[in-house]
């Protein structure tokens, strides 16, 4: 008697059902994934930095729009946050000599402006840095200095917070937009609120962050304490940023923090 002819399986076999659900981008993608993708977000991160031996950072915020040849004080904020970083990538122990710890590298959003000069500084001196990239929509380019292996894109804002605060050993804040102010108080807040270590907080310009915001008049109106506005100090060249930070207790290579709880 003949052997009958398997039934035909195509339907069964390029189902999307049949498809192995790591490897099903529109399964991956769902709305019911949101939370798996926001794991993934952060463990693709912290492995890659792990990887570098990336154990702390310096991170620096500043404005996409600054330009190197920028009018007004641009270009002095662009060369002081560039200068800035070589000096912090030089003496903080961001290149590793054999299989130490790297420590106080340099991190930014990636992009262009105050977070290009700032990669480009650490690269003029041969240290790694790190771009923590966002997808918008109109898509941010990383910019051409952060270290290839450590470029990284976020679809979430929340996990890019995290990453640039979790190992933050201190963030120093050039002149910026509605961006940097965001980034600016998301680390006052964790700061005010004990939520972070005691991490030093330095803004450059003190002119250009006095004419934008009246700190004292959060102060006068009850928002807040005289000592809040002691967890930031102000700088005005890349050297007296490095200074304030090593006076506010910045950890240089080799030392280690206390214990305190993860953002």
């Amino acid at each position: 008697m003949p052997t009958p002819e398997p039934a035909p399986n195509r339907a069964q076999s390029t189902s999307p059902a049949y498809r192995l659900a790591a490897l099903d981008q529109d399964f991956l993608l769902s709305s019911s994934m949101r939370g798996v993708r926001f794991m993934l977000e952060f463990s693709k991160v912290d492995e890659a930095l792990a990887a570098w031996g990336v154990r702390s950072t310096l991170v620096v915020f500043g404005s996409a729009r600054i330009s190197e040849a920028g009018p007004g004080k641009q270009a002095q904020w662009y060369a002081a946050a560039r200068a800035f970083a070589a000096l912090a990538s030089q003496q903080g122990g961001a290149i590793r000599a054999g299989d130490r710890t790297r420590d106080n590298v340099i991190a930014t959003g990636g992009g262009p402006g105050i977070m290009e000069a700032a990669n480009r500084g650490a690269a003029d001196v041969g240290a790694p840095s790190i771009g923590f990239n966002i997808s918008l929509p109109h898509e941010q380019e990383p910019n051409a200095y952060s270290t290839p292996e450590l470029t990284f894109r976020f679809h979430y804002f929340a996990m890019r917070k995290m990453h640039l605060a979790m190992r933050a050993n201190a963030l120093v804040v050039f002149p910026g937009g509605f961006g940097t102010l965001d980034e600016l108080f998301e680390i006052l807040t964790l700061r005010q609120t004990d939520k972070s270590p005691r991490i030093p907080v330095v803004l450059f310009d003190e002119a250009y962050w006095r004419s934008i915001i009246n700190f004292e008049a959060l102060v006068a109106a009850g928002m807040a304490d005289a000592a809040d506005l002691e967890i930031f100090r102000f700088a005005e060249s890349p050297e007296q940023i490095w200074s304030e930070l090593l006076a506010c207790g910045l950890l240089v290579a080799g030392e280690v923090a206390p214990e305190s709880s993860p953002p």
